[in-house]
């Protein structure tokens, strides 16, 4: 066997690993396999690279050296160091990254030597180029919204579609311009800034609560500039993963938008969202009054609840309540209660962001249920348990017609006999609209941070 076969084999090895490491993460039990799976398929295709660089007539050991720690490192410390509630943060932060390696490829690759200048090497290298450099841009802009960097609320200015699509249009001749003429090399400088550009612009004009669907969104662009680089470079395992990735997002991106009720235009281009600013709840809001309750109040109601469902928002995260919610759920359980978490598809900063934290915690996967599944559950639940879940509980979406979020399908919560809705204040959520559930009779208000607020209640049990 010649060394050009042994590479064959272990890139083969590689992308079947990767295609059954993403079939196990469809189900929270095999995920950590899967995980592992994949993880050993990018070891083989590392060892596939290295061994190829020892056979190469131009081999640099020391950046490829260099290149193993640094990424190693900051893998290490990533896993190590980055809080549940910072994963959104990471993940977009790594789409980036994706992203920007794809387009340093296709910078290294795109020179003029007059030996290959086919379109087959032309485009690819266009399209890794393009998507890989907005992918870059677009990704900081969504990261620094998450993290407070950049205001949540939706960018806009004049003419703003307008000149979004004369931008791209731009962008795309650049890129048709240089695959005709690949000596002009200040075409390939035009396309890679007017790419970086389409990047900031596009995300910028998107609000905060529509972040998990960018986010997925973003995943895929960076699969599928990974996939054209792959092309660029010849290498089948780069194709494989990019493909992967790009045709993964791409379907949950679909997802969440029918989650959501709105297309994927109506997400990049609606200018949908805004900031969850914080400030001091108040006695009554323009739909009427709101009640307020304590938290021995609300361990009397639930020490006699026979089903108690609670809905994990972007508040729990924040507050990083899980495991108190946890303990909670415990106690409810030793009473006699049934315990069920309702999670909505959209819930929080990130696609599945509920299901990691509340896995962290050691909630059984058997008690999260999903939004058409729990749905008919609230009617007979005693007592529904809201932690900052605010835009996908308000009943203005099934009702009010006029309402931004009219038709988005909502956790009915509402329908239980009590919620108890936990919450820093009355002021909204992403979509900045006033929720109808805070004025419902049936809703009990518990101010303050849902961590401590769920620890007193844990201690407010104990004490009955």
């Amino acid at each position: 066997m010649n060394i050009d076969h042994l590479v064959q084999i272990l890139y083969l090895v590689a992308s079947g690993l990767l295609i059954f490491g993403l079939k196990r993460l469809g189900s929270p039990k095999t995920a950590p396999q899967g995980n592992m799976l994949g993880g050993l398929g990018m070891l083989f295709a590392i060892l596939a690279v290295c061994i190829q660089e020892a056979n190469s007539d131009e081999s640099n050991w020391v950046l490829v050296g260099v290149g193993i720690v640094v990424g190693s490192v900051i893998g290490i410390i990533a896993a190590q160091k980055v809080q549940m509630t910072g994963m959104p943060q990471m993940v977009a932060l790594f789409n980036g990254l994706g992203g920007g390696a794809s387009a340093f490829v296709a910078a290294s690759e795109f020179k003029y030597d007059g030996t290959d200048t086919s379109a087959m090497t032309m485009v690819p290298l266009f399209l890794s180029m393009m998507i890989g450099a907005l992918t870059f841009t677009g990704s900081l802009i969504a990261f620094g919204k998450l993290q407070g960097i950049v205001t949540s609320k939706p960018v806009s200015y004049p003419l703003q579609k307008t000149i979004n699509l004369v931008l791209f249009l731009s962008t795309v001749s650049a890129g048709l311009l240089m695959v005709n003429d690949p000596s002009a090399t200040h075409w390939f400088i035009v396309l890679t800034a007017l790419s970086l550009v389409l990047g900031v612009l596009a995300v910028i004009p998107i609000g905060g609560a529509d972040m998990p669907v960018v986010i997925s969104l973003l995943n895929s662009y960076s699969g599928i500039a990974a996939s054209a680089t792959g092309f660029v470079l010849r290498n089948d395992a780069l194709i494989i993963a990019g493909s992967l990735v790009g045709a993964s997002g791409i379907i949950l991106t679909q997802i969440m938008c029918k989650a959501m009720n709105r297309s994927l235009a109506n997400v990049l281009f609606g200018g949908f969202g805004s900031d969850d600013s914080g400030g001091a709840a108040g006695p009554a809001g323009p739909q009427g009054n709101y009640k307020s309750a304590g938290p021995e109040e609300v361990a009397m109601i639930l020490d006699t609840a026979s089903l108690v469902i609670i809905v994990p928002g972007y508040g729990m995260a924040v507050a990083q309540a899980q495991h108190q919610v946890r303990e909670l759920d415990k106690a409810l359980q030793e009473r006699g209660a049934e315990v069920l978490y309702a999670i909505h598809p959209v819930a929080g900063r990130m696609p599945g962001h509920m299901n990691v934290l509340l896995a962290e915690a050691d909630v059984p996967y058997e008690q999260l249920q999903e939004m058409d599944v729990i749905n008919p559950s609230f009617p007979r639940a005693d007592v529904a348990i809201v932690l900052g879940a605010n835009d996908v509980t308000n009943p203005a979406a099934r009702t009010d017609k006029a309402s931004p979020i009219y038709g988005m399908p909502i956790l009915d919560v509402d329908k239980a006999r009590t919620v108890m809705v936990l919450k820093r204040s009355m002021n909204p959520g992403f979509a900045g609209i006033e929720n109808e559930l805070f004025f419902k009779e049936n809703t009990l208000m518990v101010f303050g941070d849902a961590k401590d607020s769920v620890s007193k209640i844990n201690s407010a049990l104990k004490e009955l």
